[in-house]
């Protein structure tokens, strides 16, 4: 079985000689270059052409979050193995849209960290224990509700707007909803002011754009 080949950046040089060491010691993983900055570890991954590259997120020059979107680009066959001390949900999650296939915590066992770099190479996905449970739970939430187009408008006032994005005069909005012309007239003239329009077209568009317009 071929080894898969890892390029390591991190910026604190007794982690990343540790971690060289570490990675070097496990069974089918070989270390073909080391890297400081994230500008290093590009210029590593363009080099060595590795399987995995294994960056921290906090790196001088370049962050891990740049340098991930760099490789994706550059060298989008080489999986980013995120492994660092951050596991908030903006870190997890800027990692995932630059590009990261695996995301790991600082501190994870040895066999956690060999398991997610054969697991990353192989094309998979992998995320520890801690991160796995916010992604799951982020995407399992309900969706939040949309953002309501006209907050300024009364409940009548929309059902008029539904009603004259429908194509409805005043007088059938009239008879549809059991109101006078007038009301009807007063109540347009109202929603023309709250959605800042000058006539009864562009306060029809709008109301389309919005998804208005059921009858």
């Amino acid at each position: 079985m071929t080894d898969v080949r890892v390029v390591l950046a991190d910026d604190h040089p007794v982690v990343r000689a540790g971690l060289a060491a570490l990675l070097s010691s496990l069974p089918g993983i070989e270390v073909v270059g080391v890297a400081a900055t994230g500008r290093e570890a590009i210029r590593e991954v363009v080099t060595t052409h590795p399987d995995v590259a294994v960056l921290d997120l906090q790196m001088p020059d370049l962050d891990g979050f740049a340098a991930t979107r760099e490789l994706a680009r550059t060298a989008p066959d080489v999986a980013v193995l995120v492994l660092t001390m951050f596991e908030d949900d903006d870190s997890v999650f800027a990692a995932m849209r630059a590009g990261a296939r695996g995301y790991l915590v600082k501190g994870a066992e040895q066999e956690e960290i060999a398991r997610a770099i054969r697991a990353v190479a192989a094309g998979e996905a992998i995320f520890g224990p801690g991160v796995a449970r916010r992604v799951l739970s982020f995407f399992s939430a309900p969706p939040a509700p949309a953002a309501d187009p006209f907050p300024d408008l009364t409940t009548r006032e929309r059902e008029i707007l539904n009603l004259l994005a429908s194509g409805l005069s005043n007088s059938a909005i009239g008879t549809h909803l059991g109101l006078a012309s007038k009301t009807v007239a007063n109540n347009v003239s109202t929603i023309f002011t709250k959605l800042s329009v000058a006539d009864r077209a562009t306060a029809i568009i709008q109301a389309r754009n919005a998804g208005l317009g059921d009858l």
